[in-house]
């Protein structure tokens, strides 16, 4: 295998972010629009110009959302990057009952990894800590699965309105009702994905601070919405706003990476909300322009976590609007490989770490 041009020999990739999901078999957010899709003849681009502008512009191109996105598909996308497993994370399953989420872990843990596709190494339910019945919730996530290691709440929220918010609350990691729920993760020995926009992470800070026995993974190095260009009504509004919040950015995930029991997730670099232009869908982002992007991120990542505390993750479907899995992977290859990368420090992020921290065996 090779990866920036250095040779990995045999290594095999662990992909420690993606999604599977079927919305038209199982209850997702999104499963009215992938319902309207399959039954009625709407040109799904002329749908796209009737939807709000804060979908639009994160998900890019909504077509991944409309049909089922199942083990062989990944595979396929996977290509030839030699992948050995996954991490499956949660992503908008429906459920009105208290013990409902742990029907998508159910679901997942059903799904058919390991025969001719990547083995599912690690699982991550959804479950809100602030919610009566959060350690019921736990323990159903875990009779559901045997490699659940922990658990994400879709906290991100930004004060622009034409940015798409997945809570109503601001402050959701500061609720004394979460902070209080939070502990049943470290009784239960579980980690906790943390999904914010990058204005949030000090927010993070906190949680980890207050609870340094759990494990926090930051999401997508923190989705500093608008990065790449203008999004919303004022987000990343021009060259002086992108620069004002790469570097807030830069701080607040310098505080952060204090904290040992963080690691950051090298994913969602190809997210449309970080305000990437979208190709013509068929059409790819050049990797060389990727890594012109991402390398503010990548390098600072580097220099306050470390190594030893990056994992990488497609991130897919979501990412599939800007780049491929193998794109992906070997943009942040090259700029890890100029920031003085080697074939150690590589198989770390793109494995070795993963393993370590989700408790991954083989």
């Amino acid at each position: 295998m090779r990866l920036a041009g250095t040779e990995l020999g045999d290594f095999r990739v662990l992909d420690a972010h993606i999604h599977q999901w079927d919305p038209l078999g199982t209850p997702r957010d999104f499963s009215s629009l992938a319902k309207l899709f399959k039954y009625l003849p709407v040109p799904i681009d002329l749908a796209v110009r009737v939807a709000k502008k804060r979908d639009r512009e994160f998900v890019g191109d909504p077509t991944a959302y409309t049909r089922p996105y199942l083990p062989a598909d990944y595979r396929a996308d996977a290509g030839p990057l030699p992948v050995a497993g996954i991490v499956h994370i949660e992503v908008d399953w429906h459920a009105s009952a208290p013990l409902g989420k742990a029907d998508e872990t159910r679901w997942v843990q059903s799904l058919p990894f390991g025969v001719d596709t990547p083995a599912l190494a690690a699982l991550i339910g959804s479950a809100d800590p602030a919610a009566p019945g959060f350690a019921d919730l736990l323990d159903a996530h875990g009779s559901a699965s045997p490699v659940l290691r922990g658990i994400r709440t879709m906290v991100a929220n930004h004060p622009d309105p034409d940015v798409r918010s997945f809570t109503p609350a601001s402050d959701a990691l500061e609720n004394p009702a979460f902070l209080d729920g939070f502990a049943q993760l470290a009784e239960r020995g579980l980690s906790f994905e943390a999904w914010v926009y990058s204005h949030q992470i000090p927010q993070v800070t906190a949680l980890a601070q207050r609870y340094p026995e759990v494990p926090i993974v930051l999401n997508h190095l923190g989705t500093p919405a608008g990065l790449f260009g203008r999004l919303g009504s004022r987000t990343g509004a021009d060259a002086n706003a992108r620069r004002d919040l790469l570097l807030r950015w830069r701080d607040d995930t310098a505080a952060l990476a204090a904290h040992p029991s963080v690691v950051a997730k090298v994913s969602g670099l190809g997210m449309p909300v970080l305000g990437h232009p979208v190709p013509k869908r068929g059409t790819l982002t050049p990797v060389d322009a990727l890594v012109d992007r991402y390398g503010p991120l990548l390098t600072h990542a580097h220099s306050v976590f470390g190594a030893e505390r990056l994992i990488w993750g497609s991130n897919f479907p979501v990412d599939k609007p800007i780049t491929t899995i193998p794109g992906s992977a070997e943009a942040v290859a090259l700029v890890l490989a100029e920031s003085g990368y080697g074939d150690e420090q590589l198989r770390a992020v793109f494995g070795e770490n993963a393993r370590r921290f989700y408790r991954i065996e083989g």
